[in-house]
């Protein structure tokens, strides 16, 4: 797995990778200036959760997947 594989900016899994990971600062910021009871902090720490989860995910899906070159562009067509 190369870590050049992740950029993929025609695949839409890169778009949502980078959303989701987006979400991570949002999550601790809520966290931190927030004041959250006890159901606030577990929905919010549930979210982050699956949140990290998927966002691994997304990761591990585009290292998987070999990025499309022009040449194979030009081969499909």
């Amino acid at each position: 797995m190369k870590f050049p594989r992740l950029f993929q900016p025609r695949n839409p899994l890169f778009w949502l990778m980078l959303v989701i990971n987006g979400l991570s600062p949002l999550l601790a910021w809520v966290v931190r200036n927030r004041p959250l009871n006890g159901w606030g902090m577990a929905i919010v720490a549930t979210f982050a959760t699956g949140n990290a989860v998927v966002g691994l995910w997304l990761v591990w899906r585009l290292m998987r997947e070999p990025t499309e070159t022009a040449s194979d562009r030009v081969q499909h067509r």
